[in-house]
This record gives C-alpha cells, structure tokens and sequence, in this order.
C-alpha cells in the first residue's frame, strides 16, 4: 500500500518535471511575442490622468484574462480536429495588426495635430474622456486577443504530440505567466512617475541618491511612453510579418537573402498599408451613401 502511494508520488514528480522542462521550452519561444506584447499594451496603457492609470490597467487585464479563458480550449480542439483553421485565424489575426500599425503610421504623417488630443486634455468633458477611455479600452483588449492567440498557438507548438494533460497544463501556465508579468510590467512603467515623486517626497536632503533617482522617474516616463509608442507600432508590424512569413508559404521562401527581421517588417506594412486602403476606400463608399 505504501510502495504503490510513493510510486504514484514519484510519478507526479516525474510528470512535474516534465511540464517545467517543456514550460521552460514554451516560455523561450515565446519571448520574443511577450516583448512585443509588453511594448504595445504598454503603449495602449498610458495616456490616462494618473487616477485612472491603474483602473484602466486592470481593465484591459481582466479583459486579457477572459482573452485566454476563450482562446485556450478553442486552441486545444482545433489543435486536435483542425490545424489549419488556426492558420487561417493567426492570418486573419495578422491582417488587424499591420491594419493597427499602419494606421498608426499613417494617422502620424497626415493627421498628426487632429490624433495628439489625449485623454487627459483638461478641454474634454467627463462624459467625453470616459468614452475615448472605453474606446482604448475595447481597442487593447482587440489586440490583445490577437497577440494572446499567438502565444497560445507558439506555445502549444513546443508541446504537440505530448498527452493533452501535458499540452493543457504546460499551455495554461504559460498563459498566466503572459498575463501576470505583461501586465504587471506595464503597471510598473505607467506608474513610474509616480514612484518618483514618492521618493522625491520621502528625501529630506536636496542633494540625495533618493531624490536624484525619483527625478530621473518622473523625467523618464514622457520619454518611455513617446518610445514605447514607436516601439509599440513596430512591434504589431513585426508580429504582423512572422505570421505572414511563417505561415504563407510563398512569403515564407521570398527573399531568403533579406535579414528575417526586415522581411517580416517589410511584410507587415506593406500589408498594413493594402488594408488601410482598402478601409478607407469601403468608409469613403459606404460614407457616400449615407
């Protein structure tokens, strides 16, 4: 009775070490998707009055939550019944993304003076500010689904032909670990300021390690938020590109000469800018109408 109660525990041990050797493999390969992640939601995440910083943080979290409470069993099932409907989903995916980046691109070279009002411009009513906030809001959320199925997706990569307990448990981890540590860094950015003033506050010297480290805090976060913003943009066109050229087989063998990162840059705004066209021509068409 006691050997067959060790030989279980020693199974369980077994199978432990198993889902942390194959959590570790998933988490490399999904590095360079959560850098890109943190650098857009990030983005997204800051533009806010300091009140509102850490509600609208917490919104767009849960919103991501619920984002892969959806995605993980659809993974799972299409994994097993129809692998290329996750093909034509992270390309359909991929599409709002150079969409995202393109605009951005675009809204900043033309309509740059008309895009700067923030949601902290003291000449918006509340009412006003509260929609632009929801707007973002629903906005992150988006394009946090489309980020989130492709880590779920890389993930489940590194794990396809081990038992699905193995693939659920090792998938659903790094899914929580996306959330957390995305989200949690993004807090710690948009609150930068903040933590500044704090220690600028607790100082009593005028000339402190303290008080110098809280003032390049405070100095800092407009510079981040104005980076991030570029990074951000970059990152969607990117993620964009290696969908496309991981996932189309012409564009996969197109150009093997070109550096991988220029490629799938390249990729994604040029079919950025096709969708970007193509919505402002059906807004001009169905704006006529009306």
């Amino acid at each position: 009775m006691a050997s067959g109660f060790f030989a279980l525990l020693d199974d369980i041990a077994a199978i432990m070490d198993d889902v942390a050797v194959m959590s570790k493999v998933a988490a490399k390969k999904t590095a360079g998707i959560l850098g890109d992640d943190l650098a857009v939601n990030a983005e997204k995440a800051s533009g806010f009055v300091s009140s509102r910083e850490l509600p609208v943080l917490w919104a767009i979290g849960k919103g991501s939550f619920i984002n892969k409470l959806i995605i993980l069993p659809i993974a799972f099932l299409l994994s097993a019944f129809s692998p290329m409907a996750i093909i034509i989903i992270l390309v359909i995916g991929g599409l709002y993304l150079a969409y995202e980046g393109a605009e951005k691109i675009y809204e900043f070279l033309f309509h740059r003076h008309h895009s700067t009002a923030a949601i902290t411009d003291e000449t918006l009513s509340e009412e006003e500010i509260l929609n632009l906030e929801k707007g973002k809001i629903k906005s992150a959320i988006v394009t946090d689904f489309i980020l989130s199925v492709e880590i779920i997706i890389i993930a489940l990569g590194t794990v396809i032909g081990e038992p699905l307990s193995k693939q659920i448990i090792v998938v659903s981890i790094i899914a929580i670990v996306a959330t957390i540590g995305v989200y949690g860094i993004v807090a710690l950015i948009v609150r930068m300021d903040e933590a500044g003033l704090k220690l600028i506050q607790l100082s009593s010297k005028e000339q402190s390690f303290t008080k110098s480290l809280g003032t390049v805090l405070v100095q800092a976060l407009p510079k981040v938020i104005k980076s991030l913003s570029v990074i951000g943009t970059i990152a969607l066109l990117l993620v964009a590109g290696g969908i496309f050229v991981h996932n189309i087989d012409f564009l996969h063998h197109f150009a093997p000469q070109l550096p991988a990162i220029i490629k799938e840059f390249t990729v994604g705004l040029v079919f950025g800018f096709v969708v970007l066209g193509i919505v402002n021509l059906l807004k001009k068409i169905f704006g006529k109408k009306q």
